[in-house]
């Protein structure tokens, strides 16, 4: 696993090193927390993100937020911070793992794979939320063509529907898609 760590203090960093590495997996950047995390992501395209710190900053936070929902991936917090409202922030900004009380070597290997097991459940929920949302605006625009089709043709119900079906496969896109290309030019008229 290519990993990416985090840590305020270079021989916590260090050690994190050595536990990552011993486990066999490519350390492909060491940062500060002060350093341009987003940036770092971006070139080095880790497969999760670990940071050890003794309480993470706002900055530190938004730019997980940021990772979490522009470059998906599993972050794990390991922080002294135990105060409910840094863990809620750090839960919000997308952090897979929020972890008290520091990382030890032992501990590694199994919070890594619950952060990655919830990283994929969350990632598939999400995904699932797009999809219902998606479908959710197909059938409400569908709806809205059907009564324009209805009002302005003089068509039942089915009619309209049969209409709307005929166009999308003429031009060999889905639904939703030509019902909202009708309500747009209705709007335009």
């Amino acid at each position: 696993m290519r990993v990416v760590l985090v840590d305020d203090d270079s021989e916590r960093l260090r050690l994190l090193d050595s536990a990552m590495r011993a486990a066999g997996h490519q350390v492909v950047g060491k940062l500060h927390p002060t350093d341009d995390l987003i940036a770092a992501v971006d070139s080095l395209l880790p497969d999760i993100v670990l940071i050890d710190v003794d309480n993470p900053s706002r900055d530190t936070l938004e730019s997980l937020g940021q990772i979490s929902r522009d470059r998906p991936r599993p972050i794990v917090l390991f922080a002294k911070a135990s105060d409910p409202d840094t863990i809620r922030r750090a839960m919000a900004a997308g952090v897979s793992a929020y972890v008290v009380d520091g990382m030890s070597p032992a501990r590694l290997a199994p919070v890594i794979e619950v952060a990655i097991a919830r990283f994929r459940d969350y990632q598939s929920l999400r995904e699932e939320l797009t999809s219902t949302k998606l479908k959710l605006a197909d059938r409400r625009d569908v709806e809205k063509a059907k009564g324009l089709l209805m009002k302005r043709k003089g068509l039942d119900e089915n009619a309209a529907y049969e209409a709307l079906r005929r166009m999308a496969m003429d031009r060999n896109i889905k639904l939703g898609e030509i019902a909202r290309s009708l309500i747009a030019a209705a709007d335009l008229l």
